[in-house]
Parts: structure tokens; sequence; C-alpha cells
């Protein structure tokens, strides 16, 4: 389908430039907020107008985009892009009574600013586009790079995810009952047996072309849908293994089981559909929840597919196999959006 190239993520963990994926940073508050680096590459006077999702947006980018020669497209997902800037900018507008206002957070508020944004620092002219369908905005981003690359088979594209907490995202979702009432720790986010999850940010970033050439993995296939129905989910699970694995189960299946026992059933009818040999690992327990969460878990993916040590902490339940050629993804946000996402490095 895809092939993917080199990956770069800033999350709540050790996974930008020094990788540790063993030490499990602590939630503070039920929030997993993004460990920032020094953003190298940004001049200072437009790094100081970023809000932080572009900032990490475009810190995750750069040396991936500095790797590569010949960028044709930026392709970005985000469910709320640069949020808190829009909440400031509105509130300039009651504080200066609708007078001269700050156009930089307008500028920043807007969801396509994250890919504008890199656009704008490396004069790339090519396609720039951004997804924003909450839950499925990096996996539809990901679908937008399938269609070109079929039509255009030598380019190559930057592709990647990114959200941040921003106040009034947490306090709707708080309000609406998706994140936990009681202070959980992300250490015993499995554990806790209570509706919703805590919150997490972060960006990931990738280099993808249908040339397999050098390619760390391939992403092989993806499929997307919108239900509350389990047995539905389930059987749509099972078309899709027979259809890209003949059946047969995945030697690693990674879920994105997120601490809310509304919906961890959806997540044990996967699990039981799965072989002996089949690992099971667990991730939003390093990234909290939040609608591009599944771009940590693809980047996970690529780790093993590396031949990365895998976190013990991720482990739910260790299979027979030791030999990672097929990973299956499948994340679901609130209940309500599934994907699947089969990732191979059998190239």
């Amino acid at each position: 389908m895809l092939y993917i190239h080199h990956t770069s993520c800033i999350s709540a963990q050790s996974t930008f430039k020094d990788l540790d994926l063993e030490t499990l940073h602590e939630s503070h508050e039920n929030k997993l907020k993004a460990i920032e680096p020094v953003y190298e590459g940004i001049p200072p006077n437009i790094l100081r107008r970023m809000g932080k999702a572009v900032k990490i947006t475009v810190g995750a980018a750069l040396p991936l985009v500095n790797k590569t020669y010949k960028l044709d497209g930026i392709i970005i997902g985000t469910a709320n892009g640069g949020m808190e800037d829009c909440i400031k900018f509105m509130n300039q507008i009651i504080e200066y009574n609708e007078g001269l206002l700050t156009p930089a957070n307008f500028v920043q508020s807007t969801p396509n600013g994250l890919a504008a944004q890199l656009g704008l620092l490396k004069q790339n002219k090519g396609y720039n586009i951004t997804h924003v369908h909450r839950g499925h905005s990096f996996e539809n981003a990901i679908i937008d790079a399938k269609l070109l690359l079929e039509e255009y088979p030598h380019n190559v594209y930057l592709l990647g995810a990114a959200d941040e907490i921003s106040s009034y995202n947490f306090n709707v979702d708080f309000l609406g009952g998706w994140y936990k009432k009681e202070t959980v720790s992300n250490k015993d986010l499995y554990t806790v047996d209570s509706p919703a999850s805590i919150a997490g940010e972060g960006a990931t970033m990738f280099i993808v072309s249908a040339d397999k050439k050098d390619a760390v993995a391939e992403l092989k296939a993806i499929h997307t849908l919108h239900s509350t129905d389990a047995r539905y989910v389930n059987t749509e699970l099972k078309s899709f293994l027979q259809e890209h694995l003949k059946g047969e189960s995945p030697d690693m299946l990674i879920t994105g089981e997120n601490g809310d026992n509304r919906f961890t059933h959806f997540y044990e009818d996967a699990e039981k559909l799965m072989h002996e040999e089949t690992t099971i690992l667990r991730f939003k327990h390093m990234s909290g929840e939040y609608p591009t969460a599944s771009g940590q878990a693809v980047w996970l993916a690529c780790q093993i597919l590396q031949g990365q040590a895998i976190p013990k902490h991720t482990i739910k339940k260790e299979g027979t196999g030791n030999n990672f050629k097929n990973i299956l993804i499948y994340n679901n946000y609130k209940g309500l959006q599934h994907s699947f996402m089969l990732l191979t490095n059998n190239l």
C-alpha cells in the first residue's frame, strides 16, 4: 500500500532523539503532556509565536524533512489543531471589544496551521492538506497518501498526526464523561475499573512513498468504520484478517485499550480472534487518549518491526511466537470510530 522510510515522535515519553521506551513517565492530574525538546531549526522569532500543537508538529517533522531531498507534499491528520490559540483569539475579541487584535493567535488556531507552518518554513509548494475527522483524522490522512501514491508512484510525502491538550477540549471532554473523575496514574490505567480515560497529546511523523527500497515497514492495509455494535465491528475485523492475512492471526496485536471500562469489550472481542502465538500490546498508558493517538501506535509498530525491544509495560499477553513480521493495530475512539491497520516488514 505505502512504505514508511523514516519516523519521528514527540510524546509524553522519551520517544524523540534519546529513545527510552522502557522508562514510563507518569501522568499528572490525569494528563500525559508531551515532553517538548529543544526546537532546532525554527527561527526564535517564529517559535515564540507558535502554539504548542504547531511546535510539536514542526519539531517532530523537521528532522525528517531535513533528511529528505525531495518532498512532494505534506499530509497531516488532526482533530483540533491549535485549539488553545483559537480560544485565546476569541477571548481577545471580547477583551479588546472587537478592536485591534493580535493576528498570530488567529493564524495559529486553524487546524491547517500545522501543515501550513511546515510548508512555509521549508518553502514547500507541493500538495499541502490537513484532515480533520475526529478519531479518524490520521487514518484519513493515510488513505489520502495511499491514493496519491497510486496516482503518483514516484512521489514522496510527509504523513503525520498531531493534537494537543487544550484547556477548552479537556474541559468539554471532561464534562462529557471522557476523562476520569478520580485521579488515576497512567501506571494504573488498566487496573482501575471505571469509565473514561486520561488525556494525552503528541505528534508523530512519517516519510512515506511507493518505493520499498530502504523502507522500515510497509503499511499494508487500513480499514475504518463507524459503529457502536460490537458484533458488527468483530465481523469487520474477521473480514479484514481474511482479506489481508488469509484468515490467519498477525504476529502482534496493538490495541488502543485506554482504561475506559465501557469499551473494553471491543478489545476483548478482538483479542479472542487471535491465536496463541500472537503477542498483545497496549500503548495508551504511554500516550494518553486523544483523537490521533493511533499515530503513536503506528510509530511503536515501526520501532518493533525494526528490531527495537518491546517495552515490558506494553505487554498484555506474551504470545508463543517471537518473529514479528505482521502487526495489526486496532484502535477505537469514544466507542464509535474504529480503525484496523496492518503493518509488515516482510519487504
